[in-house]
């Protein structure tokens, strides 16, 4: 479960996010949307630990992460939107690597590689140095590496940019799957028809505040229309900007 608790973050004078509330129950595929500048980056970097709030609190799994970084760190997988690997070390050498952060047994860590590697088609690559990898082939290695130490959430930030359709379904297929097992994944994304695709719930954030919080069905009765692709919605709703009134869990 992932809580953000009238969350607020600042740089200098300007908010970036405002008052966020929002809980996501475990097996749940939540995707927040919104322009650049919404501040979608900072609430996932508030999420898995890479900033902390100017004020309220982010829980995970029931861990606070501020107060107790690493119980919350060792629940979570983290996609970042830009694939960043060691280029001297091979694919295996780095997922070995990642097992070692975690402190991973080594025969479950050994299983679990293999089991990574035929997920997400490495095999024909992951002893190569991944100086050599595409950007498809760097971002299936850098899933892998999340999903090794078998988190009870998932954190995506723009995680089909760039990628070839072969990865693209393979990452889908992937999050499906892991969902029904009952993991918890906050996705953030520009790509809208996967956000109606696979999420069970989207957020729309603008100017640093939560706009709507639903289904897409909640959003077009909100919105009242009854035949509207995900993407005319979100056009209505950021278009508006902050004069629609804002979720109000968010404030």
């Amino acid at each position: 479960m992932i809580e953000f608790e009238n969350v607020t973050r600042t740089y200098g004078t300007k908010e970036a996010v405002r008052n966020l509330t929002l809980t996501i129950p475990s097996g749940e595929l939540f995707a927040l949307l919104g322009p650049s500048g919404a501040g979608k980056t900072t609430s996932i970097k508030m999420l898995v630990g890479l900033l902390q709030p100017s004020r309220g609190s982010v829980r995970v799994c029931g861990h606070d992460l501020v107060h107790n970084t690493r119980a919350a760190h060792s629940t979570i997988g983290y996609v970042p939107d830009e694939a960043i690997l060691y280029d001297k070390l091979s694919g295996r050498e780095f997922l070995w690597f990642i097992a070692d952060m975690f402190g991973m047994d080594r025969d479950v860590a050994a299983a679990r590689i293999d089991d990574e590697i035929e997920a997400f088609e490495l095999g024909d690559f992951v002893d190569d140095l991944s100086e050599s990898y595409s950007l498809g082939m760097k971002q299936r290695l850098v899933f892998a590496a999340a999903l090794l130490h078998a988190p009870e959430v998932l954190v995506l930030d723009e995680p089909m940019v760039g990628l070839d359709p072969r990865t693209v379904r393979i990452v889908k297929d992937l999050i499906k799957s892991r969902t029904r097992d009952g993991m918890t994944v906050f996705m953030s994304t520009h790509t809208l028809a996967m956000a109606e695709e696979l999420a069970d719930r989207v957020g729309i954030m603008v100017r640093g505040r939560l706009q709507f919080l639903g289904t897409v069905s909640e959003l077009r009765q909100q919105l009242s229309v009854e035949e509207s692709s995900l993407e005319d919605l979100y056009l209505q709703i950021t278009g508006r900007g902050l004069s629609a009134a804002p979720h109000e869990g968010a404030v």
